[in-house]
């Protein structure tokens, strides 16, 4: 059995972008394939309690060139927004990565450096796929926290001509810290801020969203033609709004669950026809790029395990070819 904390995870995946995008991308391909297992996740919620969650995402990601032996294992991830308040990061994860010859566990990991990592390998990926050939320069973030600022991050790894962050939050404080960040970071980056989600949508055609809402709030009426829509925390746009878009997704029947704002388009349609298809499905068949309508595009990734066992593997590889980590032989007797 390994052991990582996360400190290990972070030097493990340090200066990884290229490496960690190319396992997603293998990941969502198999994944179209039907080579992957993906049981619905699990939502632990508590009584009284609309907001704090903890989901258990198993995953089988079978893999038959070049990635790597397949892998199954569990991530057991906490969402408790409040966290914020006392100083705490919203969200902490383990990973767990069992045996495929015996089932027994083989390491156990710090996951939310790779849960981040993976969202937003995820976001990054589908913005080179689905933003079509025009070379987006500019990105808007609608949400000031670790997950915008990891696809910020790796935006710059698949979006070579960004130039410019234009950053929103309803805490002031927050966008500013997170504008000086993005400043301090990447010096050749041009950073401002905005006053509005709606200023945001408006001004930008590649915007990602990023935030801890639970209820939908946000229409797209003042997005123009062509706007892609990283829709990554799932219930900022309304039923309408995603009714009114061409949508992608990562798969259907894991994103319309959950009141997500897929699900609630869904129970108001009465029918799936507004998805488009898959990002799996677009990478298997050898998309280069992809800009489905003049319509806004949405792309809502539910987040699949798959990804989290990519991601968690790489950085296990990586780790054990330096030495890191915490052996411990008697495990499981």
């Amino acid at each position: 059995m390994l052991i990582l904390g996360r400190e290990e995870v972070r030097a493990a995946l340090a200066g990884q972008e290229s490496s960690v995008v190319d396992v997603v991308r293998d990941a969502y391909r198999q994944h179209a394939r039907g080579r992957t297992a993906v049981p619905h996740s699990v939502f632990l919620r508590f009584p009284g309690d609309d907001r704090n969650r903890i989901i258990a995402l198993p995953a089988y990601l079978g893999r038959d060139d070049g990635h790597g032996p397949s892998v199954a294992g569990l991530k057991w991830v906490a969402s408790f927004p409040g966290n914020h308040e006392h100083g705490l990061p919203r969200a902490s994860a383990v990973m767990v990565i069992n045996s495929m010859r015996t089932g027994s566990p083989e390491a156990i990991m710090e996951g939310s450096l790779i849960s981040a990592q993976r969202t937003a390998a995820s976001a990054a990926l589908a913005a080179s796929v689905l933003g079509g050939d025009q070379g987006e320069r500019a990105v808007a973030v609608i949400g000031c926290g670790v997950i915008n600022r990891e696809i910020v991050r790796f935006l710059r790894a698949t979006l070579r001509g960004l130039r410019t962050v234009a950053v929103f939050d309803i805490d002031e404080e927050r966008r500013q810290s997170f504008a000086d960040h993005c400043a301090r970071s990447w010096p050749d980056l041009a950073v401002r801020t905005v006053a509005s989600a709606d200023e945001a949508l408006r001004e930008y055609r590649l915007i990602s969203v990023a935030t801890t809402a639970t209820r939908p709030y946000q229409g797209t009426a003042g997005c123009g033609p062509g706007t892609l829509i990283l829709h990554v925390s799932l219930r900022d746009l309304t039923a309408d709004a995603i009714l009114n878009s061409d949508n992608v997704v990562d798969d259907a029947d894991h994103v319309c669950r959950e009141q997500t704002s897929v699900h609630l388009a869904e129970q108001q349609a009465g029918h799936r026809r507004f998805i488009s298809g898959t990002i799996g499905e677009l990478l298997a068949d050898g998309a280069a790029s992809y800009r489905g309508t003049s319509k806004v595009t949405v792309f809502s990734p539910f987040g699949l395990g798959i990804l989290d066992l990519a991601v968690a593997q790489l950085a296990r590889q990586r780790a054990m070819s330096s030495g890191a980590g915490i052996e411990v032989p008697d495990f499981s007797g």
